[in-house]
Parts: structure tokens; sequence; C-alpha cells
């Protein structure tokens, strides 16, 4: 973890720090955008769907954390599958890993500049929207700059910060459904076919996703290998609770929950009137940028991963002299989510990267079979795994399958993506497959 300059990464991230930041990954705009077209789609079996794709996740996020406990360096699903799979599928996940984390801050941007135009009506157009983003995110960027102790501390407060106002919302929610004793929002026809479950699904794994996020920095945590796995499972039993109380909040309040793009802001006018609306926009922000704060932590420690393994440019390995922090990684980071942010829509951006985050989420279930098996053969990279999960070749092979078929609800436009995604990292591998790379 020392940098040519001497200079080294900070190991400042405690346990509760750590769970934060996987708060921050998961909880964001899929809170505030989803509700609605989930509701639209399936009615009160949207309760069902929420549930079903908590219990998928939770099989992903169990062979990551068996996994992420063998290891104290930076990198996450990319030092994973490189450690379990080689050189080659290392890069093919570090590619596809910050594609995701790419497209999810930028459909975060997008929806931050969708409630903020609740306060400022510029915002929702494209030259108010591109300067919304440019303040989000150059903040945020400075803050980071200039130390991971700073950015831990922002990513706590927000994790804190947008619970809250949740926890309103769906206290008055519960109070107005125990009044009116059903739900507002009628169940569609087509809420029961098959093609329609596997779409939702797909959506709700956005909504859940993010927490692999949370592993990327773990070269700065404190005991990454005990504390990975406690985080990972906080924050899912807490996002889940969350998610199902707001979404019956959501269909006892609106008859047509996707008749907005802010649908909690309209169940909060609803609840509270027009000051319920600016409330829960103003919850929204928040939310969103506790998650871009986590993300602006998280995510440039995967470049800077990647350049500490000889599969970048050593100046994304670049290390402040003064405030320990991968500053050009950073910079660089904060410009790609901008530029995707002003260039994409809100549903091009979250449709791409629940699609591209399937590849990473397979991949990690098969590493914890393929480890296991080096650990027999006494070839295993790292330490052993201090979190271990029963059923451990089933879990795995049922995370794999459910990637799969998630995947086949891509449509060409997220094919072709992440095709030119593999073509590209398949490109990075010849050019560097000569490279030694250091041991794991």
């Amino acid at each position: 973890m020392t940098h040519p300059s001497g200079a080294t990464l900070v190991r400042s991230i405690g346990r509760w720090s750590l769970a934060a930041l996987v708060l921050n990954g998961i909880l964001g705009s899929g809170i505030f955008a989803l509700p609605g077209t989930v509701a639209d789609r399936l009615g009160a079996m949207s309760l069902v769907a929420w549930i079903g794709a908590a219990l998928i996740i939770g099989v992903i996020m169990a062979c990551f954390a068996e996994v992420a406990s063998r290891f104290l360096d930076a990198g996450g699903p990319y030092l994973y599958a490189q450690a379990a799979f080689g050189r080659l599928i290392g890069l093919q996940m570090g590619w596809m890993a910050y594609l995701v984390r790419l497209t999810a801050a930028a459909t975060n941007v997008n929806v931050f500049t969708a409630y903020f135009a609740e306060f400022w009506g510029p915002a929702a157009g494209r030259a108010g929207g591109a300067a919304v983003a440019t303040v989000l995110l150059g903040v945020l960027a400075v803050v980071n700059y200039r130390g991971v102790s700073g950015g831990t501390r922002l990513s706590n407060a927000f994790a804190v910060a947008k619970i809250l106002p949740l926890l309103v919302f769906i206290g008055f929610g519960v109070w107005w459904g125990l009044s009116h004793g059903s739900f507002a929002t009628p169940a569609p026809a087509e809420a029961g076919t098959p093609t329609g479950w596997l779409q939702v699904i797909l959506l709700l794994i956005f909504a859940y996703g993010g927490f692999e996020a949370a592993l990327i920095p773990l070269g700065e945590a404190r005991d990454p290998r005990r504390d990975a796995p406690f985080a990972l499972f906080v924050g899912l039993a807490v996002v889940t609770v969350l998610y199902l109380l707001v979404q019956v909040t959501v269909l006892v309040t609106l008859a047509d929950p996707a008749a907005s793009a802010r649908p909690l802001a309209e169940a909060a006018r609803v609840l509270f009137g027009r000051a319920g609306a600016a409330f829960m926009a103003l919850a929204a922000l928040i939310s969103v940028y506790g998650y871009l704060a986590g993300a602006m932590l998280n995510v440039p420690r995967l470049t800077y991963a990647m350049a500490e393994r000889g599969d970048l440019p050593r100046i994304f390995g670049a290390i402040h002299l003064t405030f320990r922090t991968p500053t050009v990684s950073i910079l660089v980071y904060a410009f790609l989510v901008w530029f995707l942010a002003v260039q994409g829509s809100l549903i091009q951006n979250l449709s791409l990267s629940a699609v591209s985050r399937l590849s990473t989420y397979g991949l990690a279930c098969a590493a914890v079979p393929m480890l296991r098996r080096l650990d027999r053969l006494g070839r295993a990279p790292g330490s052993p795994a201090l979190f271990r999960i029963p059923w451990a070749t089933t879990l795995a092979t049922l995370g794999v399958l459910f990637s799969l078929v998630l995947a086949t609800r891509m449509n060409a436009r997220e094919a072709l993506l992440l095709g030119l995604t593999v073509l590209i990292a398949l490109a990075h591998w010849a050019a560097v497959r000569r490279r030694p790379a250091p041991p794991i």
C-alpha cells in the first residue's frame, strides 16, 4: 500500500463507518425513484417483489462477505476475481465494476436534479441540471481530495441524515394506512406475468445493489476481514425494512404512483400538503447526496488498486503526500460521473447500472467455491476466510443462476455497451499480461 513517493493510505475506517458506507451505497436514488414504478406494475404484490429481491441479494451478499473476509487490501470485486480466476477475469471485473459505479452514480445525480427542481425550477432543464451536477460533484471531490477521514465523516453524517426523514415519512404513512384501511393503488391486470416480474426484480436489484462499493476501500479499513461481513448484513437488514415500509406508504396514499418522477414527494404531499412534498424532496436530496458522498470515497480506490497492481497507469495510484488520498483517481471519477449524468437520462443510466452489475455479482458468487478449492490445494491467495457461509456451493450456484436469469432482461443497447466493455478489458489484458503483477 506504499506509493513510490513514500505516501501510504491510512487505515481509519471503523466497523460502523464501514456499515455507513454500505448503507450509503445501497440507499440512494432507488428508494425515491422506484416505489412508484413498482407499485404501478405490481400493486400490492410489489411488497412480495421487494422481499424476493432482498432474498436474492442476501444470497449474493453472503458470497461477497465470505470472499471479503480473506483480504486486507483495496479493490473489492476486482481483487476477488483476480485472486480466484486470474488476471484476465480480474480485469474484466475491474472494468465492469467501474462501469457499474459510474452509471449508478450518474443515476443518483439525475435523481438529485429531478428532486432539486422542487426548489429550483431550472434544474429540470439540461443547462440547470448540468450546473447542479457540477456543484454537487465538485464539493464532494474537494472533500475527498483533502482526506479519507473527512470523506468518512461526511458519509457517516449522511447515513444518519437520510434515514431520519424516511422514518418520519413511514410513521405518518402507517398512520394513514390504518386510518383509511385499504390501498389506494389498484393491482394491475398483468401483475402476475413472468416477464413483468423479472423486469421488476431487475430494477429492484438496482435498489438493493451498491453494497459492493463499500468493499473497494478496505485497504483503509481498520479490521476489514472481520468488519466487512458485519457491515454488509447490517446494511441489508436496515434497507429491507425501510424499502418495505416506504412501499406500503406509497401504496396507501397514491392511486397513480407512476404519474410522477418523485413518488415519495407526491405521497408526502397527500400526507402533509405542499410542505410535505418539499420535506420529502429535501430528504431525497440528502439521501442521494449521501450515496454520492460514499461513492466518491469508495470508487476511486478501485482505479487506485488497479494501478497499484500494474493494471492501470501509475498516475492513477498517485497518493497526495499531505492528504494521503488517491487524488488523480478521485478527479477522474468525478469528471466521468458528471459527463454520464449530463449526457444520459435517469432510466438509461439506471437500467444499464442494474444489468452491468449482474456480471460482477455472478463472478463474486463463483469465486466462493473456487477459493475454497484453492484452499484445499494450498494455493489460495490472501488468508483463510474468517466468515464462511453454510451450503457454500449451493448458495454460490444460486447467485450465479440469479444473475444469468436476470441478465436475459437486458436490451440491445445494454448488451452492446457491456460487450464493448468486455472487449476493452480484453484489449487491456493483452497489453499488460506480460507485466508481472504483485502477489495478492
